[in-house]
């Protein structure tokens, strides 16, 4: 349960009217509010600067091999159990008409052969960047420099900070699944501590 007011109406101070027309297309879009985008809307030098970050990346032109831009940002969401992460992300990939048994494979992707090793050396790097930053190593980033490049090494690193920002933002205020995937990811439990920690 959120932490903090979402509805507009239960809100002491209520936002801009251009804040309520970015929610209006906000909820066009995704047929539903985001409660992630309502939490940030209390604050506008939060929502704003948020919100134009996350449209200039939707607009990234990825250099990254095929949809592992999508999958590396759905490890780090499942690695750090964001329930609202792991539902939006597992709706964006059913709109591009996906298979979701890919996304169930990523939720246990150490003990899956459905990955190459470029996929697995980025789930790996998305994993070590959302745990202690110790785990990053110089031998890590190598390998990944080797395997995608320098711009890719950027775009990955970019991507799983970025959804760190977000699981931990929304973790905090309370925010979990709203239901705008079919579940068929979602259901997937989340693994344990012990099973993230396995070497490769």
């Amino acid at each position: 349960m959120a932490r903090i007011p979402l509805a507009l109406q239960d809100r002491t101070n209520r936002p801009s009217f251009l804040t309520r027309r970015a929610l209006d297309y906000v909820r066009k879009t995704y047929g539903a509010d985001l409660d992630s985008a309502l939490a940030t809307s209390h604050h506008p030098g939060v929502f704003w600067p948020w919100s134009l970050m996350e449209m200039a990346g939707e607009r990234r032109r990825s250099l990254l091999p095929e949809h592992l831009d999508h999958l590396v940002v759905f490890v780090t969401a499942v690695h750090l159990g964001c329930s609202w992460c792991v539902d939006f992300g597992a709706s964006l990939w059913q709109r591009k008409n996906l298979d979701s048994a890919i996304l169930k494979q990523a939720a246990h992707w150490r003990t899956s052969d459905a990955f190459d090793a470029d996929e697995r050396a980025a789930f790996g790097y998305a994993e070590a960047v959302s745990g202690e930053l110790s785990t990053v190593t110089d031998g890590m980033v190598a390998e990944l420099r080797e395997r995608f490049g320098d711009a890719g090494v950027v775009e990955l690193t970019y991507l799983i900070a970025l959804e760190n920002m977000r699981a931990r933002f929304n973790s905090s205020l309370g925010l979990s699944s709203q239901g705008f995937s079919t579940g068929d990811a979602c259901v997937v439990p989340l693994p344990t501590h012990a099973e993230s920690s396995q070497p490769r």
